[in-house]
């Protein structure tokens, strides 16, 4: 793992307290990947069990996220950290709550597996969201990736992304739209698909929320709420 951009202390026992909060993060965000892949399975092969395994995982989730966040508060007690320290638990802070609603957004996504196996919905249906499944899920690993390294221009890149997730969102959209509009007896089971589709569309944003925090920590510089292009600018120079 490259360490170069998380600061250096006399106390080696603050290095030591950084470096295990963020081994965390990434422990807790390798659960949350597990579950978004166990729950596309689910989605894509109609598979029950599966999906009632991922709604089991659910409180591990939720615990790491409250065993970290507390983690961080006695840090911020203990140590009452500045500049580049306070940053990086800030970006912590805000990451495992993203790491959090990922896993939620999974569950979400397991669910609707259990209704569309019910209502054996056509397969036709799933073609656009395995894609997009697939390409969520590799922005959730490069977010994480671009963490672990804390590198910035990983993070940009990976943040881009998001524009070919909301347009493969919306390019399912309008074919579910098509079927409901050919067959009224398509609703309910198109209504499900469309439900996943926009889940992995806010999978999609948390991921582009975790690179804006790496970009943060490293470049000092909050850029929430900005283009992509000034996003770049900032992080270019």
């Amino acid at each position: 793992m490259n360490n170069t951009h998380l600061p250096q202390h006399i106390s080696k026992q603050f290095d030591n307290e950084l470096e295990n909060v963020r081994s965390r993060v990434l422990s807790m965000g390798g659960q949350v990947e597990q579950q978004l892949t166990d729950a596309l399975n689910a989605l894509m092969k109609s598979d029950n069990e599966l999906s009632k395994a991922v709604l089991d995982t659910e409180y591990e989730v939720n615990a790491m996220e409250v065993s970290i966040d507390e983690e961080c508060t006695q840090i911020l007690a203990r140590r009452q950290p500045a500049a580049g320290d306070l940053r990086l638990i800030t970006a912590v802070i805000k990451t495992i709550t993203d790491l959090e609603r990922i896993g939620d957004e999974a569950e979400r996504i397991a669910k609707m597996a259990i209704d569309l196996a019910d209502k054996q919905a056509p397969r036709s249906y799933y073609i656009g969201i395995g894609s997009m499944g697939n390409y969520v899920r590799n922005m959730v690993h490069g977010a994480l990736d671009a963490f672990a390294r804390m590198d910035p221009v990983a993070a940009l890149e990976i943040a881009g992304r998001e524009r070919g997730a909301d347009s493969q969102y919306s390019a399912i959209l309008r074919q579910l739209i098509t079927y409901m509009m050919e067959d009224p007896r398509n609703i309910s089971s198109a209504l499900d698909t469309i439900w996943s589709a926009r889940a992995l569309e806010r999978i999609g944003d948390h991921a582009r929320n975790i690179c804006e925090y790496v970009i943060y920590f490293v470049e000092g510089k909050d850029v929430r709420h900005i283009s992509l292009e000034e996003m770049e600018k900032e992080v270019k120079g």
